[in-house]
């Protein structure tokens, strides 16, 4: 078993085992990552896979100044953000109806798996700037730049998946309340 920066350095010198360790050790943490920014468990994997193959040829630039969940983790969004970039996202909000939704959400009441599924089915764009800055904790102007868009697109974006989750959210809270 070896301490985190034997495993990087075994890892650097190509040990399979030292390999293997590393990702049973993270695997599971950035699968949930991925999943989060992809519609499938296939394409999370997908991503998983990428990040990894790309963490191996870069850890020996891995400077221990921060710690390394953080380090694969930036890995694994930047992978499942190139994979999105692939697509056509569309960015324009003119298509979906806003209403307006009361703050006091009852989230106690929902379960973490139904609140991941309702973060997973928010259309793309809204999907990957909502996880970007209420999950990963990006701001506004990163984001932006993370995915060419402007800040103001950014914000909206936000304020979309926000409104459609409270329209969620209030619709499985009265479900949960009829019965």
């Amino acid at each position: 078993m070896f301490n985190e920066k034997e495993l990087i350095q075994a890892c650097v010198r190509g040990e399979r085992l030292a390999q293997k360790q590393l990702y049973e050790k993270f695997a599971g943490k950035l699968y949930a990552v991925s999943l989060r920014y992809m519609k499938s468990r296939d394409e999370a994997a997908d991503v998983l896979q990428d990040a990894f193959i790309k963490v191996y040829g870069r850890l020996d630039s891995f400077r221990f100044d921060c710690p390394l969940e953080l380090w694969l983790r930036r890995i694994v969004i930047n992978t499942a953000l190139t994979a999105l970039g692939r697509r056509k996202i569309n960015y324009n909000l003119e298509e979906y109806e806003f209403s307006g939704a009361d703050e006091n959400l009852g989230l106690e009441a929902l379960g973490y798996e139904t609140l991941l599924q309702m973060i997973g089915s928010l259309p793309e764009g809204c999907k990957t700037v909502f996880n970007l800055f209420a999950i990963e904790g990006y701001k506004h102007h990163e984001i932006a730049g993370m995915l060419g868009i402007s800040e103001g697109t950014s914000k909206s974006q936000f304020s979309r998946a926000r409104s459609i989750l409270i329209e969620k959210i209030e619709l499985e809270n009265s479900k949960l309340e009829d019965k």
